[in-house]
Order: C-alpha cells, then sequence, then structure tokens
C-alpha cells in the first residue's frame, strides 16, 4: 500500500506528518511513501532528504492511507480516492461538521488525538508528544517577553532575586513547563486538582500548591476533571492571593472535549506587577485567562503581557514533526501486524476502535467508552476476598506487622542461642543489619530508591571475597555454594554499577 505525506495547508503550521528518519520506518513496515513537494519546507525537511530516504516526490491524494498533522482543507478532501484512509489530529469532539463532512465521503478517518490513555497506547499518543514541546516553548517564550534573569545572582554592582513562576496545571505540558523555569534558575510553585502530581512537581524542583476541596480526590484517568463549584472558589482565592507577586504565569488546564476553564480573572491580571508575562496554553480552546487572544501577545493596560500563541509545538517544528513522526509510525506499526505493508483496522482493538472517526463512510463517532483507571487499586475486606479472589487483600495493620517482627525477632534469639559460639557474632550482626537497613531504605524517599539500591548492591562484592576464601575448601558441598554466592553476588555488583551509569547518564550533557 501507499502511504501519503500532507503539505499543510493551515496559514503558521510549520509541523509535518513524516520526517526522513520516519519515512525509513515506514518503508521498513512494507508501505511505499510518496511525499507532496515542499511539505517539510518548514520544517528544514527537503525534498531531497525525502528522496534520499526512499521516498517518491509527488501527489499523497492518491495514496491508499493519507497522513497529515491537521485535517486537510476541502479540496484536500475532495482529492482523495475511495477507500483511501485518513490519519491525523481531526478534534472530533469539537468539531461536529468535519464529522459530518467526513462521514459523508467513502473513506475511513482516524483521529489521532484520540487516542485513549492506556499504558499500550503510549507512544501513539500525539497530545502527549506535542504538549511536552509546547511546556518548554512556553517557558521560552515567556523568557523572551519577561526581558530579565530568571535565575537569582549575586554581583558587585547588586543582588538580581530569581523570577517566581506559577505553574496552572501539572500535566505533561505542565511538567515540561515547571523543568523548563526551574533548569533557568526560576522559583517554581505549580496547582492541579489531582493531588497524586504533587510528588511529580517537587521531583522537577517546584513547590506544589494544594487546594483543600472536599472534592479533590485521585483521577482516575490521569486526566484533570471538571471540579466543584467549591473548589473553584477555592482555587480562585488561591489564584488571587498568589497571582500578585509572580512574575510569570502559565496556564495549562484543559479538559478534554471542552472549552478550557476560566482561572484567571481580569482583576487577577491587574493585580500583577507591570512586565509580568501570562502564558495561556490553553488559548486555542477559550484559554484560561480572561483577556486572552487566540494566536497572538497583547499587553495591559497595567503593562502585562499575555501570550495566547496557539502553535507553541509548531515552534520547534523539526523536533515536532520527529515525535508526531513518530507517533505515527508506532500506530503504523500497531496496524500492520505483518509488516507487509497491508492496513488492518481491528475494531476488536480498543486503540484503533478508539481513534477510528469514520468508517468506510459510516460515522462511529463517539467511541464507546474505554474503561481505564490511573487509581491506586481499591482494597477489599475479608468478607469481599471469597467473593473476588483476585482482587489486592487489605494491608496489614500495625498491630499484625508488630506481630510479626516480634515473632521473628523471637525466632532468631532462639537460633542465637542454640548457635556456635563463632556464629552467634556474625548472626548478631545480620540482626542489627536487617533493623538498620530497613530504617535507612524506610526514610528514604521512593524515588530515590534505584541509585540507592544500586549503590548498597555494590556492597556484595564482600560477599564475592568471603566466597573467594573458601571455594577451595576439601568440602563439595562449601564449594559449591561458594561457587553459587560468587555467581550472584557478581551480578548484583555489575547490575548495581550499570543502573548508576545510566541513571547518571540521564543528567549529562554531551
Amino acid at each position: 500500500m501507499l502511504i501519503g505525506v500532507l503539505k499543510e495547508y493551515k496559514p503558521g503550521e510549520t509541523r509535518v506528518a513524516a520526517t526522513p528518519a520516519t519515512v525509513v520506518q515506514l518503508r521498513k513496515l512494507g508501505y511505499d511513501v510518496v511525499v507532496e513537494i515542499g511539505a517539510g519546507e518548514q520544517a528544514d525537511f527537503s525534498n531531497v532528504a525525502y528522496a534520499e530516504a526512499g521516498a517518491t516526490i509527488g501527489d499523497p491524494l492518491q495514496a491508499d492511507i493519507v497522513l497529515g498533522v491537521n485535517a486537510p482543507a476541502s479540496q484536500q478532501l475532495d482529492g482523495l480516492r475511495p477507500g483511501a484512509t485518513l490519519v491525523a489530529i481531526l478534534s472530533p469532539a469539537l468539531t461536529p461538521e468535519l464529522v459530518d463532512d467526513l462521514s459523508r465521503r467513502p473513506i475511513t478517518a482516524l483521529a489521532m488525538d484520540a487516542v485513549p490513555r492506556i499504558s499500550r497506547a503510549q507512544s501513539l499518543d500525539v497530545l502527549s508528544s506535542m504538549a511536552n514541546i509546547a511546556g518548554y516553548r512556553a517557558v521560552v517564550e515567556a523568557a523572551h517577553a519577561f526581558g530579565r534573569f530568571f535565575t537569582g545572582q549575586v554581583t558587585a554592582a547588586g543582588k538580581v532575586p530569581p523570577a517566581t513562576v506559577l505553574v496552572a496545571g501539572a500535566g505533561v505540558a505542565g511538567l515540561a513547563a515547571i523543568g523548563a523555569a526551574g533548569s533557568l534558575g526560576a522559583v517554581v510553585r505549580a496547582t492541579d486538582p489531582r493531588p497524586e502530581v504533587a510528588d511529580q512537581v517537587r521531583s522537577l524542583g517546584g513547590e506544589y500548591l494544594s487546594v483543600e476541596a472536599g472534592d479533590v480526590e485521585v483521577s482516575a484517568t490521569g486526566y484533570a476533571k471538571e471540579m466543584s463549584a467549591d473548589y473553584n472558589t477555592r482555587a480562585s482565592d488561591l489564584y488571587a492571593a498568589t497571582v500578585p507577586e509572580t512574575d510569570i504565569v502559565i496556564t495549562t488546564a484543559l479538559i478534554p472535549g471542552r472549552p478550557a476553564p476560566r482561572l484567571i480573572t481580569a482583576e487577577m491580571v491587574a493585580s500583577m506587577k507591570p512586565g509580568s508575562v501570562i502564558v495561556d496554553m490553553a488559548a486555542v480552546n477559550g484559554g484560561n485567562v480572561e483577556g486572552t487572544v487566540p494566536g497572538t501577545a497583547v499587553v495591559t493596560d497595567n503593562g502585562v503581557t499575555i501570550i495566547g500563541y496557539t502553535d507553541l509545538a509548531g515552534r520547534l517544528p523539526a523536533q515536532a514533526s520527529q515525535l508526531y513522526g513518530t507517533n505515527l509510525v508506532n500506530l503504523m506499526k500497531l496496524t500492520t501486524p505483518s509488516q507487509d505493508g497491508e492496513l488492518v483496522l481491528d475494531f476488536d482493538d480498543v486503540v484503533v476502535r478508539s481513534i477510528t472517526v469514520v468508517r468506510d463512510g459510516e460515522s462511529t463517532w463517539p467511541p464507546p467508552p474505554v474503561q481505564v483507571s490511573a487509581a491506586p487499586a481499591a482494597t477489599t475486606s475479608k468478607s469481599d476476598s471469597a467473593a473476588a479472589p483476585t482482587e489486592l487483600k487489605r494491608p496489614l495493620s500495625a498491630d499484625r506487622k508488630r506481630g510479626l517482627v516480634g515473632i521473628v525477632a523471637a525466632l532468631l534469639f532462639a537460633l542465637i542461642a542454640v548457635s556456635p559460639a563463632a556464629l552467634q557474632v556474625h548472626l548478631s550482626v545480620f540482626a542489627l543489619a536487617i533493623v538498620i537497613g530497613y530504617y535507612v531504605i524506610g526514610n528514604v524517599h521512593h524515588a530515590l530508591h534505584t541509585p540507592l539500591m544500586s549503590v548498597t548492591n555494590a556492597i556484595s562484592g564482600i560477599i564475592v571475597v568471603g566466597a573467594m576464601l573458601q571455594i577451595g575448601h576439601d568440602n563439595i558441598a562449601v564449594t559449591a555454594v561458594s561457587s553459587a554466592a560468587i555467581l550472584l553476588a557478581s551480578i548484583n555488583i555489575f547490575g548495581g554499577f550499570a543502573v548508576t551509569r545510566r541513571m547518571l547518564a540521564m543528567f549529562s550533557r554531551s
């Protein structure tokens, strides 16, 4: 089958649905690829680069599968061949007129922005990949408009305080903004109605500002839900108290399929210092900030710049195109199980069913709801465990834990009492090591367990030395146990240092 890559018609769109690198991957799946003339020019991908990657330059509308970033223009849709499959960001929940138009045509349409939030579909999640880029770019735009240091400095000419940044919404875009602002040296604060993101905010060096309300709970889908009037009132009070002392505000709050909620009022904007900057990343859906103008930046009467750019991801076109193109490649891998260049749309696959808007000229939107939960699994009582044996059991109570610890301690002391004198010292050290290790590891944040254990595993070298001293023993059993100890401890040593090396590489600059 032939895959066609469209040149985007939308004014200002710099992204392209395939890069030379992703063309190579598509061809490995058995597809031929045709790219429209000049499709990648805005992202610095030349026609020659596509040709060298194995694509032909020509008319993509005659292809069996047509890839785009945005929904094609009417004239482009008119040029699609019957039976073609269109894949693009279609926003079916917000553009019912487009769904109606597509359903009147003898084609199949897949919406990349309708990928369900499940683990198996993460590699196809266009919204997350674009939000990550947009969050980073939002900080870059804010820094440019702010025109001052983000980081604090102490110089001979005086002290410069760090900029303060408030990020409303700690999803993918918000976390990217927190990381970027923090790396520039700003003091970053963040809010989000999902309490489970607090650790993520802190891990990036930000301060999590919580809103104490009755309906704050762990999200069941991973997305923030529409909150109650009580929560919105409390959140508004928090913003009213925080915004005036903030230099830069970045808002990212979006509810899938609905207009963006209003978070920052005109009164809050008026309370900010002259020169402050607001980046409204929800401008495309109406904006979180009163006074946002989608697609442009405006300056208020009190000197606050409100940036409402709707093309933040497209302002890094090469990387945005590469990530979007990779999302499409992963979709084609899913729908080309035999890697023979033949598209297979399996409606029994929840991912395929969720993104299919039109199938052979018939509307299939909206899809059935996907049963997914990002919330912690609920525990069950003893009476329920018999009826539902596959559910998680209730965790041990504090009293039962203490009882088990007492029983184990008693058994250990009894073992020490009946052991030879030479072994008693070793057993005592072993018991103390257990106690010390429990309290050391138990009081370390879970995010640090991997580097901590990767280093402590290297202590297995002591075991290797001891086992090597015993391996030449006349007793065959001792030699066998020593050999096993050397093997297992060596795995721990090399594995520990390998994990440490990989983790350090994540933070090193090339």
